[in-house]
């Protein structure tokens, strides 16, 4: 390890100690939710709908890990798309898979999106499915996409109630490569005022963090890694970040 990623790791072991800091993050966090500061951002064109700090940390770990395949559900305005396929593209160019690509599912694609997404110059690193995450029917066309494949990630994004979430993550988390991430999106609704989902049929005690919990139980193969939330600080994934171990 180099004298860089040394303090690298010294300092973000310090932030999960600095309880000013703790306090200031969580402070802006919960105050930037209502005026919507995720949807200020694009990619390469297309709304991206994330925090800065989370688009860097999956950058990060698209490096480190090489994935051959992305797996996403939710796709919106696919933004996110566009991001892991850029990633990927920037990975082949410095030596990476030169066949990787990212799988993209959503109930609903709208057209003026799927048209946007379609035309995009890395259109061709991307697939898309329409249909729910968890019917039997997208499952199979998922694994099947994924069988064969050295190094897999998963991020997830749609519904954010816990029974769909917790659904998602038995279907998708064993896909996962070993060493690997399933990285779970808005488990930060657990740590918000109720207030802030809205008429959204999730909430404190029904959300993403919940569901991550569950799965947890039942599935000691995977970990959550703090480093990343010690390090992001401000991230609509925390505890989100799991990490297959074997």
């Amino acid at each position: 390890m180099d004298k860089f990623e040394t303090e690298v790791q010294a300092r973000t072991a310090d932030n999960a100690a600095n309880e000013t800091l703790q306090t200031a993050a969580q402070g802006f966090l919960t105050a930037s939710i209502g005026p919507k500061y995720s949807y200020n951002f694009s990619w390469l064109g297309r709304p991206i709908i994330q925090y800065p700090q989370d688009i860097v940390a999956m950058q990060e770990l698209i490096w480190r890990l090489q994935p051959d395949l992305i797996i996403e559900t939710g796709i919106a305005h696919g933004g996110s798309l566009i991001f892991s396929a850029s990633m990927l593209e920037l990975n082949a160019a410095c030596g990476g898979p030169k066949d990787a690509e990212v799988l993209g599912i959503d109930i609903d694609i709208r057209a003026h999106n799927r048209e946007a997404i379609e035309a995009h110059p890395l259109f061709r690193r991307i697939t898309m499915i329409e249909g729910s995450s968890v019917s039997d029917v997208v499952i199979s066309q998922v694994r099947a996409k994924a069988d064969g494949k050295r190094s897999v990630m998963v991020c997830l994004d749609s519904n954010h109630t816990h029974a769909h979430v917790l659904a998602e993550l038995k279907a998708y988390a064993p896909l996962t490569s070993v060493g690997s991430y399933c990285v779970v999106f808005d488990t930060v609704v657990e740590n918000l005022p109720a207030a802030s989902s809205g008429d959204r049929p999730w909430g404190p005690g029904d959300n993403p963090m919940t569901a991550a919990r569950a799965f947890l139980v039942d599935h000691p193969n995977f970990e959550i890694d703090s480093s990343i939330d010690h390090k992001l600080l401000i991230s609509v994934a925390p505890k989100g970040y799991l990490r297959r171990t074997r």
